[in-house]
C-alpha cells in the first residue's frame, strides 16, 4: 500500500462540532422554509375581468348570523353550530347550509338544516329550503359540501325509550339540487347503525 505524499487534512474527519454545525444549518432551513409557505389553497377559480377590464368580485356566501330561522326556541337563543359552502345550484353564486339549534346548555336539542342564499343586488341572506325540520329530532353532524352536494351525519333514536343524551340511529344523507328541489339520498358505502 502507498502512503499518501499529503498529511491527512482536518476536515476529513467529523468531529461533534461538524455535526452541530450541519444540524444548525439544516435547522435553519427548516424554519425558514416553514415560515416561506404559499397562500392557502382554495377551490374556487379566480374571477375572471368585470366591467371595464378590474377583475369581477367573487361573491362571498351568506352570512347564517342574525338569520330569523324557523325554530321554536322560546327565550332561548338560536346557535348556528356548523356551516359550509359552495354553490349548490349550478348559477356561479356560493349558498351556506347551516346546521341550527336552540342553545339549551344541556341536552341534545334536534337540529334543523337550512340552505341560504344571496341576490347579487342584496346583503341580505334568505332562507330557501329545509333539508332536515328540528321536528324529525335528528342533530347533524359532519356537515360538507362538495361538488354541488351537501352530505351530513344524522343521529336519531330508535324509540321515545331511548335516553336523549345517547342517539342509537346513526344515518348518512346526502342532498343535491335537481329540477328545482333537493333530493334526499343515501351516500354509496353508507351504513346505518
Amino acid at each position: 500500500m502507498q502512503q499518501s505524499a499529503v498529511p491527512e487534512l482536518a476536515h476529513t474527519h467529523a468531529r461533534p462540532i461538524h455535526w452541530l454545525a450541519t444540524a444548525t444549518a439544516l435547522a435553519g432551513v427548516v424554519a425558514l422554509s416553514s415560515a416561506l409557505q404559499p397562500g392557502s389553497a382554495t377551490a374556487a377559480q379566480a374571477a375572471g375581468p368585470g366591467p371595464a377590464g378590474r377583475p369581477a368580485a367573487a361573491a362571498a356566501p351568506p352570512d347564517p348570523t342574525g338569520v330569523d330561522f324557523p325554530l321554536q326556541c322560546g327565550p332561548l337563543p338560536v346557535l348556528v353550530e356548523n356551516k359550509a359552502t359552495g354553490d349548490l345550484d349550478g348559477d356561479g353564486r356560493p349558498e351556506t347550509v347551516a346546521s341550527v339549534r336552540c342553545d339549551a346548555g344541556s341536552g341534545t336539542p334536534p337540529n334543523g338544516v337550512y340552505v341560504l342564499t344571496q341576490a347579487a343586488d342584496t346583503k341580505e341572506p334568505r332562507l330557501v329550503a329545509t333539508l332536515v325540520d328540528p321536528k324529525d329530532r335528528l342533530t347533524a353532524t359532519d356537515l360538507t359540501v362538495s361538488d354541488g352536494t351537501v352530505t351530513a351525519t344524522l343521529l336519531g333514536y330508535s324509540s321515545l325509550d331511548v335516553p336523549r343524551c345517547c342517539p342509537d340511529v346513526n344515518e348518512r344523507a346526502k342532498w343535491q339540487w335537481k329540477n328545482g328541489a333537493f333530493l334526499r339520498s343515501t351516500p354509496a358505502g353508507a351504513q346505518s347503525v
